[in-house]
């Protein structure tokens, strides 16, 4: 049996893990385009329960915490793996209603409503991810004989771990990458948090990780960033080592933390039954190694320079200052959308997503109400998207998400709203603007979708960005920093001129009936080179093609292209 504070300690607790770990779970996902990757996104979903329930009392139920966890996670959700792992702990509060404690089969009762529900929400389940390691779990709980949750947890670790390590005979993708499913992994990083409560054991401290280089929101336009105030000589344990300890019988992995505590910092170790994952911050590899190799045998070894990692990040974050100001000037919160009661004289009004200054005065012009910035690598909370469709005051509000990782999140919003909300699922700004510019007011809510969606899925969307990492993709070597070309989210080609790279992708996406071809520039480009590369997609296209640009503004795209 578990108290309402034991369940909201192990909450805590496996927020705080996968907060720490959030790194490793974003280098897990495939695809090299820089995004709102798949560990941040559910770090930030989970850890928008983390201050709700630290301020819950020691008498809490079990009840309480699990429906205060599932309302704030739902509000947070991010992306699809956010969004997913919100349902999971959406199982917990509906299977607890009215508990004060919970028993081993209240708990298993509560995993399968939650995988039930988020297999419900993903029109098309994709096994190999998140949902397969969930649902295995949920699984082996209902089939336990387990009478005490410790006992029963342990079997969940056991089978989501089982299957996790699976994911890669169920998708291609991660064999040929060598990874396991990142969602997979990151669930499987709260749920071991959560054991190490439910095993009497104390909350996985938070160790402060960033996900990606943060720029101070106080020195935005000023040129400074938070890494200038401090110096590469200021790093004292200068080599970031991880590695697998495959315990020997008997080994007292308690006494290895200790070791690594006293001769490092930033140290976590996440243990089960036969292995030990360790991670310390040290100016002594070696010397951590050895030790470590006393209680067992080591494996995935990996030792960074966290000097080199700094300049880096130094050099990165500099370059990413006309994004990060971009990105601030057109931050669309829930904080700056107000409530507006319905209109029953307003028939329709319409909330896209989109980052940038000019994608926001183009959906604004198209006849958008309200804009919330997002993208690639900005996935907007339900709540943000929740605050502008009840900002608009029609009796209808279309969503147009325009990113594949937004569209759950927007439909959770349509769930909560308190009037009748619209999702048409646009997977790219392009898609977007041409669904709007479908839109006929004198048609009913139902037939404007099917011809919104309609016109939208006969655009396709080129993209030209960046790789954020060194990665193998469809057979594809790419490195690190080199230019991206994107037809409809497959890379197609790879490159170092950033000119000829749009053009050719322009002129590959032309078809006999093409009629128009849209240029939108993004914040890294200038408005001179921009008007450039249009003249040659002009030039290279040529026919009785009408080519024209738009100045977007967004970040991560040098440039999107739309073809109709």
């Amino acid at each position: 049996m578990i108290t309402g504070k034991i369940l909201r300690d192990a909450m805590i607790s496996g927020a705080n893990n996968i907060s720490n770990q959030r790194t490793r779970v974003d280098e897990l996902n495939v695809f090299p385009v820089p995004d709102g990757d798949t560990g941040t996104n559910m770090s930030m979903t989970i850890g928008a329960a983390h201050s709700e329930l630290e301020a819950m009392p020691d008498n809490c139920t079990v009840a309480d915490v699990s429906k205060n966890a599932a309302s704030a996670m739902l509000r947070g959700a991010r992306g699809n793996s956010g969004v997913i792992t919100s349902l999971l702990f959406r199982g917990f509060s509906k299977a607890l209603k009215g508990k004060t404690t919970a028993e081993a089969s209240d708990i298993a009762a509560a995993l399968k409503m939650g995988v039930d529900a988020a297999y419900k929400a993903v029109m098309k389940p994709t096994e190999g991810t998140i949902l397969t390691v969930t649902r295995l779990a949920a699984e082996a709980a209902e089939a336990s004989t387990q009478t005490e949750v410790p006992a029963l947890w342990d079997e969940v670790i056991a089978a989501g771990q089982k299957a996790l390590e699976d994911t890669p005979n169920l998708l291609p993708v991660l064999k040929k990458a060598g990874v396991v499913d990142a969602g997979g992994q990151g669930i499987m990083l709260v749920f071991e948090g959560m054991k190490q409560v439910f095993d009497g054991g104390e909350i996985v401290a938070s160790v402060e990780v960033a996900a990606k280089p943060k720029v101070s929101s106080s020195a935005v336009g000023k040129g400074v960033f938070a890494d200038d105030l401090m110096k590469v000589e200021d790093i004292k344990n200068g080599y970031c080592t991880q590695f697998l300890l495959h315990k020997d019988t008997g080994a007292s992995v308690a006494r290895l933390r200790a070791f690594l505590e006293s001769n490092g910092d930033s140290v976590v170790v996440i243990e089960d039954d036969d292995v030990a994952n360790c991670h310390v911050h040290t100016s002594d590899p070696g010397m951590m190694l050895s030790e470590a190799i006393k209680y067992g045998y080591l494996t995935n070894f990996k030792i960074e320079n966290m000097h080199e990692q700094f300049l880096a990040r130094q050099a990165q974050a500099k370059g990413l200052e006309k994004q990060a100001a971009a990105e601030e000037k057109a931050s669309g919160s829930a904080d700056e959308f107000v409530y507006a009661a319905v209109d029953p004289e307003q028939d329709y009004g319409f909330v896209a997503v989109a980052a940038g200054e000019g994608l926001k005065g183009v959906f604004t012009d198209l006849g958008v109400n309200a804009v919330v910035s997002g993208g690639q690598t900005m996935n907007p909370a339900t709540e943000d998207i929740l605050a502008a469709v009840q900002s608009v005051p029609a009796k209808t509000v279309f969503v147009l998400p325009n990113n594949k990782n937004i569209i759950m999140a927007a439909e959770q919003a349509q769930k909560l709203a308190d009037r009748k909300v619209v999702v048409l699922p646009t997977r790219t700004v392009p898609q977007g603007m041409t669904a709007m510019l479908n839109f006929d007011p004198s048609l009913s809510a139902d037939e404007n979708a099917v011809n919104m969606m309609s016109a939208a899925e006969h655009v396709d969307t080129g993209l030209i960005t960046y790789a954020a990492r060194d990665s193998e993709y469809d057979g594809k070597s790419i490195k690190k920093g080199e230019i991206m070309a994107l037809l409809n989210g497959k890379i197609i080609s790879t490159g170092t001129d950033l000119t000829k790279m749009t053009y050719r992708l322009a002129r590959s996406m032309k078809k006999k009936d093409t009629q128009f071809i849209t240029v939108i520039s993004g914040c890294d480009v200038s408005d001179e080179d921009a008007e450039k590369t249009t003249d040659l997609v002009r030039t290279k296209c040529g026919g009785n093609i009408e080519v024209s640009h738009i100045s977007g503004g967004q970040p991560v795209y040098y440039y999107m292209i739309s073809v109709e």
